[in-house]
């Protein structure tokens, strides 16, 4: 029976596990994108400070930068309320009794 159900289950399976690679790689996208940006925050700020940038042009640069970190970071905070909706089913834990309480002892 249990070999039945796998095979009628597999396809399924494997497309879960597709989705869940797909959303994995997404995840570590947005991740290392907000670490590019962040890196390029920092050059910015460098640049600024060693005279290479005029302030007109770091305020333009650091503005594009700062909205496009504030809307990953916003992305991030609406995808997290999604998974605290939806909480795992807790397993259920089972009470075992205790010999005294199923058969109390005899004297005997």
């Amino acid at each position: 029976m249990f070999l039945i159900d796998d095979l009628l289950m597999s396809p399924v399976k494997g497309v879960l596990w597709v989705f869940r690679e797909i959303h994995d790689a997404a995840q570590t996208e947005l991740a290392g994108e907000s670490e590019a940006i962040t890196a390029a925050l920092s050059e910015l700020y460098m640049k600024l400070e060693t005279g290479q940038l005029s302030e007109t042009e770091f305020d333009a640069r650091e503005k594009v930068l700062l909205d496009r970190l504030d809307r990953l970071q916003a992305e991030e905070q609406a995808a997290a309320p999604e998974k605290q909706a939806r909480p795992r089913p807790k397993a259920k834990q089972r009470r075992r009794k205790s010999r005294s309480a199923v058969h109390p002892a005899t004297p005997v």
